[in-house]
Order: structure tokens, then sequence, then C-alpha cells
């Protein structure tokens, strides 16, 4: 959705097409952490305006047993906001808003089942018929057959929960022994990702409210108390990535290119970045499926994609570990950043803006 409003307001035409209901999206269950540059995405697309978002202003960074945190301000980094906290179907209604306005042509209800690729273009093979079109973008499902695969065990338990004092727009990371586990302030209540081994994960969706609210107090600690939460859904979580997100005339984009762990929150503002440098690449393009167009895309992205696998992969699997060392090691690590301005600066600003923040 996002893709096709970047291309219409550079003079591509592009048709979206569903599998789904045009709007299954508000059925969809998960809460997005949106980054600062996100919204500025958002914005130019004419998507933010109406959309319901609670600000993030600070960012509680802490590990369970540990003796050190580290805390990142919007002030410090003298910003209205780090990001923003949305449902992902209210994010899904704001962007159909906008295709209707821009009159962008949504086909639903259309399954897909393969693209044939040559020279001048590409046959599109759907449930509709033979689509033709110059560029495939794959922008929603897995990765398929050719991408990379670590199953991290865990899955994901989320749900909103009210606190007994103000937030304060303030988001919480919380590294604990069953995984991480992380607070996001939603309008006056909090959405909560508690992430853990599946079979624990299971666990916790057949307890009950106070058994629930009761272990997650326990593997939080007191820093917030916990008074109820709604019914909880679980998604398993896992690394997910194609080496290339190209193909002839075709290019895999956001969790059909990489679906990464949600520790870091940064799936979906990586794919937001993806959007917009691939409506650039595009942009005036007479053959936009032209193999040198999707190469300089790909090039263009290709720090920014990495250096985000590789950071969420690397904090999963940093703070997985158990050993009293690593423990005091990720403790060292949180003191160092808390008392290192610059650093922490850096690593804010890469969170926020992606790589352009070099």
């Amino acid at each position: 959705m996002a893709l096709a409003l970047a291309l219409q307001q550079r003079g591509q035409r592009a048709q979206i097409f569903e599998a789904r209901a045009r709007h299954a999206f508000a059925e969809d269950q998960r809460i997005l952490a949106l980054s600062f540059g996100s919204r500025q995405i958002l914005e130019s697309l004419g998507a933010w305006a109406q959309l319901e978002a609670t600000p993030i202003l600070a960012i509680h960074v802490s590990q369970r047993g540990g003796f050190a945190r580290t805390r990142i301000s919007a002030a410090e980094e003298r910003l209205p906001a780090l990001g923003y906290v949305v449902a992902a179907s209210a994010l899904g209604q704001a962007l159909d808003a906008a295709l209707r306005r821009a009159e962008v042509c949504v086909r639903e209800r259309v399954r897909v089942s393969g693209a044939v690729a040559n020279a001048a273009g590409v046959e599109l093979a759907s449930s509709a018929g033979t689509v033709p079109a110059q560029l495939v973008v794959w922008a929603e499902g897995g990765a398929g057959e050719a991408a990379i695969e670590h199953d991290y065990g865990q899955s994901a338990v989320i749900c909103t929960v009210e606190v007994a004092t103000p937030h304060a727009n303030t988001a919480w990371e919380r590294f604990t022994e069953q995984g991480p586990i992380a607070l996001l302030p939603l309008g006056p209540r909090m959405a909560l990702v508690y992430s853990c081994a599946s079979a624990r994960a299971e666990e916790l969706i057949r307890m009950d409210d106070a058994a629930f609210l009761a272990d997650l107090q326990a593997n939080f600690g007191t820093r917030l108390e916990f008074v109820a939460a709604t019914p909880r859904a679980l998604f398993p979580l896992s690394l997910r990535y194609r080496r290339s997100p190209l193909g002839a005339r075709s290019i895999w984009l956001g969790n059909a290119a990489q679906t990464l762990h949600p520790v870091a929150g940064q799936g979906f503002n990586l794919a937001l970045r993806d959007v917009m440098q691939l409506a650039r690449s595009l942009a005036g393009a007479s053959d936009p499926g032209h193999r040198d167009v999707l190469a300089a895309y790909a090039a263009a992205r290709r720090l920014d994609r990495i250096a985000s696998i590789r950071l969420t992969d690397a904090l999963v699997r940093a703070f997985a570990v158990k050993a009293p060392l690593a423990r005091a090691a990720r403790g060292a690590a949180l003191l160092a950043l808390d008392l290192a301005p610059p650093l922490r600066h850096f690593l804010a600003r890469r969170m926020i803006f992606g790589a352009r923040a070099y």
C-alpha cells in the first residue's frame, strides 16, 4: 500500500493484488512501533494526519538480574518523539484511505500464483487471469525457498496491559532469562510483546489473567505494576531473509524479503525505508523492471538492510546466553552505552533513520 502511493507520487502506475478481502487488515492484532523516520515517510504519503499514534518520548533498556541500564530520550536527540506506537489495523485503514484518495487500483480476492519474465516485461499469473507488467514487487508473505532461516525457538505473546501509574510515554525493553519483554505506550495502556520459548508461550496463552499478570510481574520486575490485561495472541518468531531481494523483473520487499525478531522493532521501519528508496529508484525509469535499475536499488539498500538484519539477530543471540560472565558483559555494555552520549546518539539515530543516519 505504501509503495503504490510512493510510486504514484513519482509518476509510476501500480496495481495492488490482494489475495484476501481488501479490509483484511482490520483483523490484524499486531501493534507496531514506528520510528520518527517512518512518521516522516507516512506523512509524505498522506497517511499520517488521521492516524491515532502514541508518541515514545523515552526508551528504557535493561536486563533482569543485571547491574546496568541505559535510557534514550527524544529530548536528547532533539526530536519531538523517538517513535510512535500504532495499531496495525489503524495503519492499514489510514493507508487504504490514502489509496482511495489517490485512486490507486486495488484488486482484492485475487491470488497471484507466479510470474514469468522476459526481456520486454513480465506476465503475472493470477486467479483473475494473466496480467502484463514491467515489474512485480512481492510485498507480503514468506521469503520463499531462497530464504535463509534461523528458528529462535521463541514465540511472542502480545496483548495490551494496564499499569498502576501513568506510563509517561516511556517504552521499556527488558531482557530476561525467558526472552525480551517490550512494553510500548499505547493510549493510556501499554502494548506488550512478551518473547519466550514457544512451549512457555503456549502456557502463557492458556493462563487466566491473574496468573499471567503474576508471571509478567515476576519476570519484568517492579519498575511497573501490572493490573489488567486484554486477551492474548501468539506469533512464532524466526529470522528469514533472502540473500538478495532481486529476481528477473521482480523485487521482494518487507516481510517477503526479510522477517526479523521484534526485539528492536526494526522490521516494518526497514520495509518503509525500502519502499521510499525503490520509489526513488524507479522514478522516471522508462523500464522500471530493467536489471540495471533494480541493481541500483539493491546497492542503495544493501548497507541498511544487512545492518538491520545482523543487529537484530545479534541482540537476540547475545541476550540468550545465560552464563554469569555473559550477563556481566551485557551489563558492562549497557553501562558503557549510558555513560557515552556519542555512542548512545549514534545508536538512537541508526534505529530512527536507518543507514541514512550515517
